[in-house]
């Protein structure tokens, strides 16, 4: 199984038509998003509506720093003109450095309040994205420069002809972003499999007995904070590279929920439930705009009734209040389960794995023993 999708993943740029490779670019960079919240909110218990603004922070930082200055008729933005791959690589640790900043919130606050306040992240960053105009453009937001890696230029020009098959930006990106994603979810996998899964999960389960057990639980939620938010900063670099343009409306609270929607869907402290959770709820929309006009109660954007965007919700919005229900352990849960044959509870919630129960009595303890 897993050679076949290696193969059937090297094949599709060279048999479908943008849309599609565009619609898969999305999908990968919100499975890269997804992976970093789910380490924070399914495997530390930690919840999070600011993510958006750790992408907003990736894409315009990588923006700033690969791009050379610009003084128009109206505006100057600025820049500083250093190589993309470096670029890149200062724009996720720019995110990181956001993340620290808040750190020491996160470290001390849980459940809906961090989550109230993380919201706070989303009003800031849309301020500063609309009036930091030398920087992120304002409402008209600012072109991406192109990436060149390793003397390959991730565009469309210069061509590039492969068996046959021209390879422009999308087909490029393609494979950068297919490396990517499986480089963040083999770390996150070695991360939760070590030591600080084991502590993220304790923490998530019981705060006490982590704190009775020697588990720093400030320092490992600060630490995951800003783990999650470099992934967020990653997100938004793809993201920006796929779009070719950054947009201050974009990085708003609805991606957020967005990417809470995710990894409820998919699974709550799996890698691969996020994965699966971001090509569901990214993937929707576009479906449904593509196939709009062929579609029951779905109206074309802009011509009243329910738009593409407006279903895509209603829709995603139902398969979590499902998942909740029916559906504990989400999408990868159901699988596993499919997949062992429906045999056993594997569904069940993330937290239960690995635990062991003892069919046998424990011995009651005599009076002297209890003294």
């Amino acid at each position: 199984m897993w050679v076949a999708a290696a193969a059937l993943a090297i094949a599709v740029p060279f048999y479908l038509e943008g849309f599609w490779l565009q619609t898969g670019l999305f999908a990968m960079s919100a499975a890269v998003g997804a992976i970093g919240i789910n380490l924070l909110t399914g495997s530390t218990g930690q919840l999070s509506m600011g993510h958006a603004f750790f992408l907003a922070i990736g894409a315009y930082a990588y923006v700033y720093f690969s791009a050379d200055p610009e003084q128009g008729a109206r505006q100057a933005l600025g820049g500083l003109g250093l190589p993309t791959p470096l670029a890149a690589v200062l724009a996720v640790l720019t995110a990181g450095v956001a993340g620290g900043l808040f750190s020491p919130i996160a470290g001390r606050l849980k459940g809906a309040y961090l989550g109230i306040a993380t919201l706070a992240l989303i009003f800031l960053g849309q301020h500063l994205l609309f009036n930091a105009t030398a920087v992120t453009g304002g409402y008209n937001g600012r072109a991406v420069p192109p990436l060149h890696l390793f003397g390959l230029t991730f565009a469309d020009t210069p061509a590039l002809v492969v068996m046959d098959v021209p390879f422009g930006a999308l087909e490029r990106l393609w494979f950068l972003g297919l490396l990517l994603v499986l480089g963040a979810a083999a770390f996150a996998r070695g991360v939760l499999r070590g030591r600080p899964g084991r502590a993220m999960n304790t923490i998530r389960d019981h705060e006490i007995a982590a704190g009775v057990m020697g588990v720093p639980v400030a320092r490992y939620r600060a630490g995951v904070f800003v783990l999650s938010s470099m992934y967020g900063g990653l997100a938004g670099v793809m993201l920006a590279l796929v779009f070719q343009r950054t947009v201050p409306d974009y990085f708003g609270v609805f991606l957020s929920l967005d990417y809470l929607a995710m990894i409820v869907i998919g699974g709550l402290g799996s890698i691969g439930g996020a994965v699966i959770g971001a090509v569901f709820v990214s993937m929707l929309p576009q479906l449904l705009t593509r196939y709009s006009d062929s579609l029951p109660l779905i109206a074309e954007p802009g011509s009243g009734g329910v738009s593409p965007a407006e279903a895509a919700r209603i829709l995603y919005g139902a398969a979590v209040v499902s998942v909740v229900l029916f559906l504990p352990g989400g999408l990868a849960g159901l699988f596993a389960r499919l997949r062992a044959g429906g045999g056993g509870r594997t569904g069940r919630p993330a937290r239960a794995r690995g635990l062991r129960f003892s069919s046998s009595p424990t011995p009651t303890p005599s009076p002297d023993t209890r003294s």
